[in-house]
């Protein structure tokens, strides 16, 4: 189906977040959409698929102007959006998730129906469709993709990329004829990544469009027909693929990015020691005989999605007692000590879900600040954590006030907030994923922060799904895979290649 988007504007207060935004994506192609966070691309894609509604403009599809009102009218025009964070109901199961559109197009509430009746759902019509037919029809679009999902499975349990690939399946049963992307390769595994990159070539192969919504230039340039740069709300330009990322990054940011440059580690002083330690959950049994991280060094913790690689950081954080062994931070013994105790010995983390485990919704980046004060006053000094606050926005370059909520900023921003948060001189610093979800500039900005505290003498540990980043950032490298960890590995001695085969499961390089 061909979309076109004509002087399209949306304004949120002050802010013009489109300004005149024209698009045409052709049936068939598969179309980049890039910017650096808060250019406008999520605005853009949510006016499309009924998420909100436009100030000015049209939208035609296959030449025809059409309105969409919400997310219900572009389903029924063809136009579906796989999110970020996909939406879907983790206490049910894969098979009632597929179900969901369906109840939810009939006007019917979909947990209620599914909690009365396990063995029947609503179609569209209205009418009721035996499990039996769902399961089927779910079985036979995965296989047409090469999607492994159990259809009892829990959607709870299952990885970002599987709810992914449910999410898409639902979208396709419900007669998607363009789909929507938004950053579907943040926190997926490369395998996840290549099925996924399959299924949309596969999907244009079939004369169904594709926006694909991304900061990551390589996905957009190894999947991608077409691309259209935003910036500042604006259609910096479009560019046919493949296309120089250097042209690309021009258009973005208006000027080229110098990549920080991280100086090699003196092996000095030790800021971890881990000794004998096991680690256990429900599948995981991880053990690690010895390993030392000297105070400035940054340990990368390669492998898929849950591999043991959290398990480590929750365990080094205090959020997660180890099984044996022992555990020292700065020649402290901090073996089952509490998470208070690894915080007044200057242990951080920033988690990689930052709504849900790093900062709380609903509170502004004031208050964050004022949960995050060291006095011991019950009372809180709102005119100097007010301050507080506009000092750590004006040093992080934080795009909010003191009185933002969280929950409102864009994920660089909020990935800056953490950083403001943390406090100054930390002996170990935890990370999952980093820049996960950032666009090129804020991902530079981020590293060059945290290499600032390392030559204050902060030991970095962070796991990332980007060997890219891995690789670039590491001064040793500790791959996980299937339960099994290896030792900690001089990255000048890696290749991506080797990174990729150990993460297979051949440790011994």
């Amino acid at each position: 189906m061909k979309i076109e988007l004509a002087s399209i504007s949306k304004r949120f207060g002050s802010v013009l977040a489109n300004d005149n935004i024209s698009l045409t994506v052709e049936a068939g192609s598969i179309h980049g959409l890039l910017g650096e966070n808060g250019a406008g691309k999520s605005t853009l894609v949510k006016i499309l698929s009924g998420f909100i509604a436009r100030d000015r403009g049209s939208i035609l599809l296959n030449n025809i102007p059409v309105e969409i009102a919400n997310p219900e009218a572009a389903i029924h025009h063809g136009i579906g959006m796989l999110h970020q964070d996909p939406l879907d109901f983790p206490a049910l199961s894969v098979w009632e998730n597929f179900t969901i559109g369906r109840l939810n197009a009939a006007g019917v509430k979909s947990t209620e129906v599914l909690t009365k009746n396990r063995t029947s759902v609503l179609t569209a019509k209205g009418k009721f469709l035996s499990k039996k037919v769902a399961v089927g029809e779910l079985k036979e679009l995965a296989s047409q993709f090469n999607f492994n999902l159990d259809i009892n499975e829990k959607v709870g349990n299952l990885s970002v990329g599987e709810r992914q690939q449910l999410e898409l399946l639902r979208l396709l049963s419900l007669g998607v004829q363009t789909l929507i992307l938004d950053e579907p390769t943040t926190g997926i595994s490369a395998s996840q990544k290549d099925a996924l990159f399959a299924a949309v070539k596969q999907l244009a192969a079939e004369v169904k469009s594709v926006i694909f919504v991304s900061h990551k230039l390589e996905d957009v340039d190894v999947l991608c027909d077409r691309a259209t740069v935003m910036r500042q709300g604006r259609v910096a330009g479009n560019a046919e693929m493949p296309c120089p990322s250097s042209k690309l990054i021009e258009m973005m940011f208006d000027r080229e990015l110098a990549q920080p440059n991280k100086p090699p580690t003196a092996r000095s002083d030790v800021a971890l020691n881990l000794h004998n330690i096991t680690i256990k959950d429900d599948r995981l049994n991880i053990k690690i005989d010895n390993l030392e991280v000297q105070r400035g060094e940054v340990i990368g913790l390669a492998g898929l999605e849950g591999s043991g690689q959290r398990l480590l950081l929750l365990l080094c954080a205090g959020l997660l007692p180890a099984s044996s062994g022992t555990m020292i931070v700065n020649g402290t013994n901090m073996t089952r000590k509490s998470y208070q105790e690894y915080l007044q010995a200057g242990v951080g983390i920033l988690p990689a879900d930052r709504l849900k485990e790093g900062l709380v919704s609903g509170l502004s980046i004031r208050e964050h600040v004022a949960l995050r004060s060291p006095s011991k006053s019950l009372f809180v000094n709102w005119k100097d954590t007010r301050e507080m606050a506009q000092q750590a926005i004006a040093f992080f370059n934080i795009r909010g006030t003191p009185d933002s909520q969280v929950e409102r900023l864009s994920g660089g921003n909020q990935q800056r907030t953490q950083l403001a948060l943390l406090p100054v001189p930390l002996n170990l610093l935890l990370m999952e994923h980093p820049t996960r979800g950032l666009d090129i500039e804020s991902s530079i900005w981020v590293w060059q922060q945290l290499i600032a505290r390392c030559q204050t003498g902060t030991a970095i540990l962070f796991a990332s799904s980007d060997l890219d980043e891995i690789m670039q950032y590491s001064d040793r490298v500790i791959v996980f895979s299937g339960g099994n960890v290896s030792e900690a590995i001089d990255t000048a001695e890696l290749t991506a290649a080797k990174l990729g085969r150990a993460i297979g499961g051949k440790l011994n390089l």
